[in-house]
C-alpha cells in the first residue's frame, strides 16, 4: 500500500471508498450470474415473460431439482422474482433495470468477436424483445428514424412533443406516472447500436402487437413481423423488412 504522501498527492484520501457492504453484494450478484446453467436461465426470461421452474429447466437441460438450487441462488441475488399462482409458481426477470444490465453485458461479451453478425441467428437479429421492448435490426431502425424525425432527443432520453404526437399516433400509449426511464437509448448488442428502451419503448412494442405488426413467440425472443407489418414499418419508418 502506497505512503500517506502518497496518497495525498494523489488526492486518494479524500476520495469516497466503496462500501464493503456494497463490494459484497456486488460481488454477490457477479457470482449469481457466472454459472453457465444460471446465465441461460436468464437469457430465456429476457423475453419478458415468466417461466416454471420446470420450463426453464428443459432450456437448460438439467434436472429439475438442479434448476430450483439455481433459481434460488438467483432469487437471492435479487435478479429474479418468483409468482405464486395456483398451484404453480413462475418466475420472471425483477425488472426492466435487470434487462438492461443483461443486454449490456451481452453487449461486452461481443466485443473482440470477429463478425458477430454471422454467429447470431438471424430471425434473432432482426427483430426479438429485449424484456418489454423490441430489439433487432428492425428496433435500430425504428430508433434511427425517431432521431430523424426528431421524436427523441438527441441522446435518446427524452422524447419531443413531436415525438409524443407520432407515438399517440401508433398507439402507443405512455405512462405519466412511471418510475422508469420515460425514454432511453439501449445498447442494442447484436446490432451494435441503440434501440428504443424505457417506458416508451414498451408501450411501443405493445402498439405494435396490438396492431397486428409483429408476432410473439411464446418461449421464445424472436418476433415474426406479420405481412401487415411488413407494409407498415416500411410505410411509416422506411424500413424493408
Amino acid at each position: 500500500m502506497g505512503s500517506p504522501g502518497f496518497m495525498s498527492s494523489y488526492g486518494l484520501q479524500n476520495t469516497p471508498q466503496p462500501s464493503p457492504l456494497l463490494e459484497e453484494r456486488l460481488a454477490g450478484l457477479a457470482s449469481a450470474m457466472a454459472d453457465p446453467s444460471r446465465a441461460t436461465m436468464l437469457c430465456a426470461l429476457m423475453d419478458g415473460r415468466a417461466w416454471t421452474a420446470t420450463e426453464l429447466s428443459a432450456v437448460v437441460e438439467i434436472a429439475a431439482s438442479t434448476a430450483s438450487a439455481h433459481l434460488a441462488k438467483l432469487l437471492a441475488s435479487g435478479l429474479l422474482v418468483c409468482v405464486s399462482q395456483g398451484r404453480h409458481r413462475y418466475y420472471r426477470l425483477a425488472g426492466s433495470d435487470v434487462a438492461a444490465l443483461l443486454e449490456t453485458m451481452m453487449g461486452v461479451s461481443m466485443r473482440g468477436v470477429p463478425t458477430p453478425a454471422s454467429r447470431t441467428p438471424l430471425a434473432l437479429r432482426h427483430a426479438r424483445t429485449c424484456y418489454d421492448h423490441l430489439a433487432g435490426e428492425l428496433a435500430v431502425g425504428v430508433f434511427a428514424f425517431m432521431q430523424r424525425e426528431g421524436w427523441i432527443g438527441e441522446e435518446g432520453s427524452t422524447i419531443t412533443d413531436v415525438g409524443k404526437r407520432g407515438l399517440a399516433s401508433l398507439g402507443a400509449v405512455l405512462d405519466p406516472h412511471t418510475r422508469r426511464k420515460p425514454c432511453s437509448a439501449c445498447l442494442d448488442w447484436s446490432e451494435r447500436r441503440f434501440h428504443l428502451g424505457g417506458d416508451a419503448g414498451a408501450a411501443l412494442l405493445i402498439a405494435f402487437e396490438k396492431q397486428g405488426w409483429l408476432q410473439r413467440n411464446p418461449g421464445y425472443r424472436e418476433v415474426t413481423i406479420t405481412p401487415e407489418g411488413k407494409a407498415a414499418f416500411y410505410r411509416v419508418f422506411g424500413i424493408g423488412t
